[in-house]
């Protein structure tokens, strides 16, 4: 049955790519950033500043491991550097609609899926293959870069590009300020839904990060004094806050 269903996904690859069925679109960029309040970056789009907001992992950690937030991986502005972070939204989604609706009108949910499957699939290697031009090419802080193919699957690389919603960065309101950055609707016609999904879903966004020592991490359990104070410094109420990090709350909300 596995080798059936691989041949299958063969198959409607082929015919995604003979055909032509979708489109992938990109949009990329990168802004001079520096670390403010410990956990907050700093940047600038149009000449008018941005505050993209982190969290910060407070569960106990081994002697000589610290508590991590994405924030350390730009240079703190009291630093006097200059520095800077990337950011992405990249799809392989455009036109899926029209084929899906196909399927579903011939009851052939199998395809439609498998379909959708693959679309999500060419959108993280879409977002593979950018980042890997971003490292050597468009940011350059890597153009000697000669990984080979196990080595890129064990991210071996140096840089991250963590998304919104993912466990270094679990809140997914932070989501419009990346599509602000980037103009990223016009640019490459994703969009947001009201619950910060994006749409065609198969779609991928984030942040890059080039310094050397960054890594991924997951934040873990985080506590009341935190959140309260990531609810003022995003100018939201701290029930709206407890219910899109639930998943990552030390505690029960009132």
């Amino acid at each position: 049955e596995a080798k059936n269903l691989l041949a299958d996904a063969k198959k409607l690859l082929k015919q995604i790519v003979d055909e032509k069925w979708l489109k992938a679109r990109a949009v990329i960029g990168f802004f001079p950033a520096n670390q403010i309040n410990d956990d907050d970056i700093e940047t600038t789009v149009d000449g008018n500043k941005l505050i993209l907001h982190h969290l910060r992992q407070q569960t106990e950690r081994p002697a000589g491991k610290p508590n991590r937030c994405l924030a350390d991986f730009v240079a703190p502005k009291d630093s006097g550097r200059e520095d800077y972070v990337g950011a992405f939204v990249v799809t392989a989604g455009i036109d899926i609609e029209g084929h899906v609706e196909k399927f579903e009108k011939d009851h052939d949910d199998y395809h439609s899926i498998m379909l959708k499957a693959l679309a999500d699939r060419l959108a993280e290697a879409f977002a593979e293959q950018m980042h890997e031009r971003v490292r050597k090419e468009f940011w350059g802080y890597a153009n000697n870069e000669t990984l080979g193919n196990d080595q890129l699957i064990k991210e071996e690389y140096k840089g991250v590009r963590p998304a919104p919603g993912y466990p270094a960065c679990p809140d997914h309101t932070e989501k419009p300020l990346l599509w602000q950055l980037l103009d990223a609707e016009n640019n490459t016609g994703v969009k947001l839904t009201e619950s910060h999904a994006m749409y065609p879903a198969a779609s991928v966004s984030g942040w890059y990060f080039a310094n050397p020592q960054c890594s991924y991490f997951g934040l873990g359990k985080i506590n009341d004094d935190q959140v309260k104070d990531y609810a003022k410094r995003k100018a939201m109420s701290l029930s709206e806050i407890e219910r899109w990090l639930a998943p990552n709350l030390g505690y029960e909300p009132e």
